[in-house]
Formats: structure tokens, C-alpha cells, sequence
């Protein structure tokens, strides 16, 4: 008779730690007339994810000037994600999508179509929400709405399901 052989057991995986950059696009805030809160509630939850942030600004709903953020966070900095706050409602200043549209490789729409998905659930309004999502180079980029509230709540929707795509775009 053969020996017992316990079944191999597969080495731990040691859990990668990302790092994220935040860019917040509200001209209230840049201009110093409003406090960032949603900015500082996204620097919160991402280092409880454990998530190292390496860069966090706070800039006007200027296309040029998020693309700008959006570029350095991506090629020169490269954080693994990026988070965008503000900018992404009805109003002319409101251009945050336009912005990383204009600066994405691909698209990953299911993560924005799953943030407004788990909104509707609280609150129709968050249908005039017009966030994108995608990937430039190794960096994935999510815009979520200024509030407070609807910040928290769509990290918390995805934050899970997001951390299995970094690990899957920094293979």
C-alpha cells in the first residue's frame, strides 16, 4: 500500500499593498471657499484598505488641468489606482469624464455601471451620475461623485472586487 500523503498545501499568498492617488475637481475646494471632505473620506477608507496613497490634490473642474493629475498619477507616479472625486454631474464645470476619457487606453464600464447600479438602490438621483471608469497603462482610474455619503457608499460597493483587477492588471 502506498503512504498517506497529505494533500500539498498552497504557499500563502502575500497580499499585495497598492498604492492610490486621489484627485479631487471642485473649484470650491481648490479655491480654498469649501472643505475637501470627500476627498479626505476616500484617503481614509483607501489606507484602511491598506492602500498606500502617494499623491492626493485638490484642483478646479478644468479638463486640462485633470488630465494634467491624471497623467502624472498614471506615468510618472504610477499608482496602481487612481481615484477621482467631484466633476461628474450635470453643470458646465462638471467635466471629470471628459477628462479621463481623454486619457484612458480602455474602458472598464461595469465598475461605474455597478457604483450607479448600488446608488439607485438609495437614491434615483444617482442616475445624473456620469463617472467613468478605465485603465491607462497599469493604472485604474474610477470617478466617483463629490458627496460624501455616495463616496463611501460606492468604494464600499466595489472596493472588494476592485482590489482582484489591480492585482490582475499588475500581474
Amino acid at each position: 500500500m502506498g503512504k498517506n500523503k497529505a494533500p500539498k498545501k498552497e504557499p500563502k499568498k502575500e497580499k499585495h499593498i497598492f498604492t492610490a492617488g486621489i484627485i479631487t475637481a471642485s473649484d470650491l475646494s481648490a479655491n480654498g471657499e469649501q472643505e475637501d471632505e470627500s476627498g479626505k473620506i476616500l484617503e481614509y477608507m483607501l489606507k484602511d484598505r491598506g492602500f498606500e496613497i502617494k499623491y492626493y490634490i485638490v484642483i478646479p473642474g478644468d479638463v486640462d488641468r485633470i488630465q494634467e493629475a491624471l497623467v502624472l498619477l498614471c506615468d510618472d507616479i504610477k499608482a496602481d489606482l487612481v481615484i477621482t472625486t467631484g466633476g461628474t454631474g450635470f453643470s458646465k464645470r462638471d467635466v471629470t469624464p471628459e477628462a479621463t476619457l481623454g486619457v484612458m487606453d480602455r474602458m472598464a464600464p461595469g465598475i461605474s455601471e455597478a457604483i450607479r447600479y448600488y446608488g439607485l438602490q438609495k437614491n434615483p438621483n444617482v442616475m445624473l451620475s456620469r463617472g467613468v471608469s478605465g485603465i491607462r497603462r497599469n493604472t485604474l482610474i474610477i470617478n466617483l461623485p463629490s458627496s460624501v455619503r455616495e463616496v463611501r457608499e460606492s468604494f464600499e460597493s466595489i472596493i472588494d472586487t476592485i482590489y482582484h483587477g489591480l492585482e490582475l492588471i499588475t500581474e
